[in-house]
């Protein structure tokens, strides 16, 4: 096939709000010649940013989907996935990262790390993915990329190094000082395609020996080879400093950091050299995967195109020629006419239409390579199945799904517009993990929960958009959850007596709070007071108890049940007996285990300038807030807080009008914890009717 796999790269760039992704994407795409001209990401010029190519991500400036594409420089391949930055679109971030081998993190050089970057680090920490720091933005005023450095290490334990300075910065930003080589390098002409190599400039000239002796001295952890040269005080080659950084990046040890303007083109291009000589090739990646036929046991997979097939599809889209697969191929090839197993769904298909895809456009091809990414046309599944061939049958694991924390009534118009809710909402659930929906037995409404305000607002935005469909909203609902406060008991028979066989089962034991999960059921039987058979019918009963308790009707949490004791009839004992008398057992001790309301608490970080510290304090106190922590840096100030997602509602427009519209915001889901009193007496009175 001749794709060299040490020549591939998958790579993602993900960053907190505004850092610029999308703009350095688009950059990435010109200087491999990909698209010929750029365009900005608010869209100005009527375009908009190639890889947002939802006209709703170009009129809100955000980048909602992660898009994929592929580009070629300097006789690589690189796939690149541009994820979004926003907390509410976690999912896109987490599936993207799933199957990237490197990511560039990309910083603000005024806002540093933010709160969303601190999130990003730990998803990229979770999937061991190495990365180069890019600390984007160097042209603004107030920017400093030696501050962003230290916060690195500060700020996210990061063993971050500088690998290049700037020259000048702000409006004076010219280029940048590559401290392998110990040579300026400017970007000429126009768009910054030309680049000049030069002596570094004198005023810099002892700044930069002070770093690249700093930039060394670390280094020389990963070479023992550099170590030595470097306390012999002889030369070190750039081969020799390039290996130690590629060999720390690689291991997570050390992350190497490059800096300069996505906007006005400068950095661009060693950016993209350092992500060839810096992250991993797909085989430099250990992946393993589950199989299934033998336990679960865990086995390497080899990125040997002789092998079996092994790949996961991690991103599903509804284009207009149907469902789109984004598949990673991790063993083997992936050709045309193919025969393989999803092993979710054990069903086989025949690979049909293979594509390769540039942000929304696509090229036909014959075979994918391991390693690389590619779209299959018209497959049934899910996001995050595993496709097989030649009889294996494997899991990859799957990402990491958070649960939804708010939820909302939606209601077509009409006739016509409920078909297409019901097309679209079936779209949306697939195509997305952390969106739910159901219809709601009692009130007979449709539900759609999510990850937050702005996420299940894009999704009703789209259905009015591309499914032309007009539905009425409720008022948004919060996800509460039911728990205990005390050890209670219970002993409860269950009987009954209708012609022939009856019904019997008795179940002895206690509930009590159980911090370390969600539910926990023990069994304590001695003596075979209740036979070993029927012991999972309790276990049944109990789990169908908890998802709805008596306070407010939410699921109920934290709450262990052990069984101790119990009796059987040899005729009348049943699965179903069992489980009644477990539901009843339940019942009876819930009300006296002390029930108590638990709400969501968001984790909220407030970004703005210190003039307004003062309203932003008091709008969170005014919410039930807690506020964690705050800091200052210079005219910018960071709030921490623990805030009630109930109180949560309306706070984007709040925040604006108190701080002229220069704070924002962002929101992630935290714990669950006790709800005050009066708002349990209130809740009480408004769910009460509905749950009996």
């Amino acid at each position: 096939m001749g794709i060299d796999i040490t020549k591939i790269r998958n790579i993602g760039i993900s960053a907190h709000i505004d850092s610029g992704k999308t703009t350095l994407s688009e950059r990435i795409l010109f200087f491999s010649k990909k698209i010929h001209a750029f365009h900005e990401v608010r869209g100005k010029d009527g375009v908009g940013a190639t890889m947002d190519h939802m006209e709703l991500e170009r009129e809100r400036g955000i980048t909602i989907q992660s898009a994929a594409t592929q580009v070629e420089w300097k006789d690589h391949t690189i796939n690149l996935i541009d994820t979004p930055g926003h907390v509410d679109f976690t999912i896109e971030v987490e599936r993207s990262l799933r199957v990237l081998d490197g990511a560039i993190l990309v910083l603000c050089a005024v806002g540093g790390v933010q709160s969303q970057s601190i999130t990003v680090d730990r998803q990229l920490k979770r999937y061991h993915v190495p990365r180069i720091a890019f600390v984007n933005k160097c042209d603004r005023t107030g920017s400093n990329p030696f501050k962003v450095t230290h916060q690195l290490r500060e700020k996210l334990g990061l063993n971050a190094g500088m690998i290049q300075i700037p020259i000048g910065l702000e409006d004076r930003l010219e280029g940048v000082v590559d401290l392998v080589t110990m040579k300026a390098v400017y970007f000429d002409g126009e768009a910054g395609t030309e680049i000049r190599h030069a002596e570094i400039p004198a005023h810099l000239k002892a700044d930069a020996e002070k770093h690249r002796e700093e930039m060394i001295d670390t280094l020389s952890m990963f070479s023992d080879e550099l170590a030595e040269k470097y306390l012999a005080g002889e030369k070190v080659s750039e081969e020799l400093i390039r290996l130690a950084i590629r060999k720390g990046t690689l291991e997570e040890k050390y992350v190497p950091v490059m800096m300069g303007s996505a906007y006005k083109n400068k950095g661009i291009q060693l950016l993209l050299d350092g992500v060839n000589q810096y992250l991993p090739n797909p085989a430099e990646v250990k992946n393993s995967a589950l199989d299934l036929d033998n336990n679960e046991e865990q086995k390497e997979l080899s990125s040997d195109e002789k092998n079996p097939t092994v790949a996961l599809g991690f991103k599903l889209e509804d284009g207009q020629y149907g469902q789109l697969t984004y598949v990673r191929i991790y063993q083997g090839a992936l050709k045309k006419g193919d025969e393989l197993l999803n092993t979710r769904a054990r069903k086989k298909f025949k690979v049909g239409r293979l594509v390769r895809m540039h942000s929304d456009n696509m090229e036909d091809i014959n075979e994918g390579s391991p390693g690389d990414i590619v779209a299959l046309f018209g497959i049934e599944c899910a996001s995050g199945d595993t496709f097989c061939g030649g009889g294996l049958n494997y899991a990859m694991s799957s990402m990491y799904v958070p649960e939804p924390v708010i939820s909302l009534a939606v209601k077509a118009i009409d006739k016509k517009s409920a078909d297409q809710m019901a097309k679209a909402l079936n779209r949306f659930t697939k195509e997305d993990p952390t969106f739910r929906t159901f219809v709601d037995n009692e009130s007979n409404e449709t539900i759609i929960q999510g990850m937050g305000e702005l996420h299940l607002e894009v999704y009703i935005e789209r259905m009015r958009r591309e499914y032309k469909c007009e539905v009425t909203t409720g008022m948004p609902q919060v996800a509460y959850r039911e728990a205990i406060t005390s050890r209670a008991e219970f002993n409860y028979t269950h009987k009954k007596q209708t012609g022939g066989s009856g019904q019997f089962g008795r179940v002895a034991g206690y509930m009590e709070p159980f911090d370390e999960g969600e539910y926990e059921f023990v069994d304590s039987i001695k003596g075979g007071t209740i036979p070993t058979e029927f012991v999972p019918s309790c276990d049944k009963g109990f789990k169908e108890a908890v998802k709805k308790g008596s306070l407010i009707g939410f699921p109920i949490v934290k709450i262990r049940c052990v069984i101790n004791d119990g009796q059987s009839h040899p005729v009348d004992s049943s699965d179903l007996a069992f489980q009644m008398a477990a539901i009843g057992a339940f019942r009876e001790a819930y009300n006296k285990a002390k029930p108590c309301i638990l709400e969501p608490v968001m984790k909220v970080t407030v970004e703005g300038p210190t003039e307004f510290q003062g309203n932003i304090f008091a709008s969170i106190n005014q919410r039930r807030g807690i506020i964690s922590s705050s800091t200052e840096d210079g005219t910018f100030s960071r709030i921490d807080a623990e805030v009630p997602l109930s109180e949560m509602f309306g706070y984007a427009t709040a925040l604006r009008s108190i701080t002229q519209g220069k704070a924002e915001f962002t929101m992630e889901f935290e714990k669950y914890s006790k709800v005050p009193a009066s708002i349990s007496d209130e809740l009480t009175k408004k769910h009460g009717r509905s749950s009996k």
